[in-house]
């Protein structure tokens, strides 16, 4: 089992999540990065379960707030697979 920084008690109610970027570094201000972060979310509405009440992306980090079962471990799943697709898209420009 993976470990999760973030302790869901009750996964009845939304809760609110930050989502930064390592140093700070301005990445979201990429309309392509800001697309990938949209899909997984979409993909996470539509085959998780997690409803969305409200987001923002800065170009540094991201805001949001969500609700579902298992919660905690559906944001961890979010930023594995979005980091890795920000890394990926990355290392195929260069």
């Amino acid at each position: 089992m993976g470990r999760s920084r973030y302790k869901v008690v009750d996964d009845e109610y939304p809760y609110f999540f930050t989502c930064t970027i390592v140093n700070w570094l301005p990445f979201f201000s990429s309309p392509e990065i800001v697309e990938f972060i949209i899909n997984s979310w979409k993909f996470l509405q539509t085959q998780r379960d997690v409803v969305f009440y409200a987001y923002i992306i800065m170009e540094n980090h991201l805001h949001f707030i969500a609700s579902s079962q298992e919660i905690s471990q559906k944001v961890g799943q979010f930023k594995s697979f979005t980091a890795r697709t920000i890394i990926d898209y990355f290392v195929d420009k260069r």
